[in-house]
């Protein structure tokens, strides 16, 4: 459903100003307070940033989340020049030297480690840095949770959109690598808080407590082998979207309910999940207007200004975006206005490639030309995934409301 400010606005900008990204902040920092607030206090709540980077929407959530995790050195720097005092974690499969020694100037809150090697590295690199004045008691000047592909047994990842771990993939160590890296190098300067495992994305509640149930008793049954304490357990994101059904939300609520038994089961541990999309994605729309309906082989297609190089989310996840037209009135030209009506229509963009579609044979009641088209779910994976320079055609306008 779209906002009414996002629909007020959408209504009164002019062509030159489409396509545009319409972001509803006040929708945001509500939607945060509400899943905040579903989450019992030892569960902490980190933003993944990769799903939309956005100034503006950083500062909007800032004061309802627990951190932020990033997954590359231009994250980290963005992010530390946006918001410099929220906590950050550091991720990522490939991190490169000099994105570690930034890591380690920077002062990140944790570092996700995913393979020996990484380890070594970043055990040479702390080990070599002088002790900051008025440094920690304990030499260390890293915490680092370890990421481990955990296997979860062939069902528990049915219905996952996407999956890194459970079976085989280029992210974290396996289990039976992992005991390699305890307990830590000698003298690496490094302290072990627990381990981290984000294994799916596109999980509903019930699924999502499954898997952090096993990801949270692997890890205690883990470190008590190797005596140590299990301080964190990270259980990832991935918190469900839909996109066929856009009004339905992620039961944050009883999510919240299991994460609390669960951290009754495990006293001592804290426990961090590090949603992207299922808090960014509703407060985002796409919105431009129609250029041309015509028909090919008895088909109606919509030809849209933009397309997928300003919202790829279709594209990437094979899916019909959702979307709502808003008919406009008058039509200055002495031709008969181009329109489909109650039939199908195929949304697609002004590319040069087959490729280039939004939604595909979606039944609308009327759609013409210079009507104008809200995508909605467009506040994650969207713009910042897409394959700008495509053609060289216009950046979309941005704007942040609230």
């Amino acid at each position: 459903m779209i906002t009414e400010p996002v629909a007020a606005l959408a209504g009164d900008l002019t062509e030159d100003d489409l396509p545009a990204y319409l972001y509803d902040l006040e929708a945001l920092a509500a939607h945060a307070r509400t899943v905040r607030a579903a989450l019992p206090g030892r569960v902490e709540l980190y933003y993944a940033v990769k799903a939309n980077p956005a100034p503006e929407i950083l500062t909007a959530l800032a004061p309802h989340v627990s951190g932020f995790e990033v997954a590359s050195g231009g994250e980290l720097t963005h992010v530390r020049q946006t918001a410099p005092e929220v906590p950050v974690a550091f991720g990522g499969p490939g991190k490169t030297e000099a994105e570690l020694r930034l890591a380690l100037d920077r002062g990140v809150h944790r570092i996700h480690v995913e393979s020996e090697s990484e380890l070594r590295l970043l055990a040479q690199l702390a080990a070599r840095r002088p002790a900051p004045p008025g440094g920690r008691a304990d030499g260390c000047v890293a915490d680092v949770l370890l990421r481990v592909n955990l296997p979860t047994g062939a069902r528990a990842l049915d219905g996952a959109a996407l999956t890194m771990g459970g079976r085989p993939t280029p992210f974290g160590l396996d289990p039976d690598r992992l005991a390699g890296c305890l307990p830590l190098p000698a003298g690496s300067r490094l302290r072990l808080r627990g381990i981290h495992a984000h294994l799916a994305s596109g999980l509903d509640a019930p699924a999502q407590l499954e898997l952090a149930e096993r990801i949270t008793s692997w890890a205690r049954e883990l470190t008590d082998r190797h005596g140590l304490p299990l301080e964190e357990a990270n259980i990832g994101g991935g918190m469900q979207v839909d996109y066929t059904h856009p009004e339905r939300r992620f039961d944050w609520a009883g999510y919240g309910a299991g994460l609390a038994a669960l951290a009754d089961r495990h006293p001592g541990t804290v426990l961090r999940i590090e949603p992207g999309r299922a808090l960014t994605g509703y407060c985002g729309w796409y919105v431009t207007d129609v250029l041309d309906v015509r028909y090919s082989g008895g088909e109606a297609f919509a030809v849209l200004r933009g397309g997928t190089h300003h919202l790829r989310t279709p594209a990437a996840k094979q899916h019909d975006h959702p979307f709502t037209v808003l008919p406009r009135d008058g039509w200055r030209h002495p031709w008969p206005r181009p329109g489909a009506h109650g039939e199908p229509v195929t949304l697609a963009g002004q590319l040069c490639t087959p490729k280039d579609v939004l939604a595909r044979r979606v039944p609308v009641d009327r759609i013409r030309a210079g009507d104008r088209v809200a995508f909605a779910l467009a506040g994650a994976y969207a713009w910042n995934i897409s394959h700008h320079a495509f053609l060289m055609h216009p950046a979309p306008a941005f704007y942040f409301l609230g």
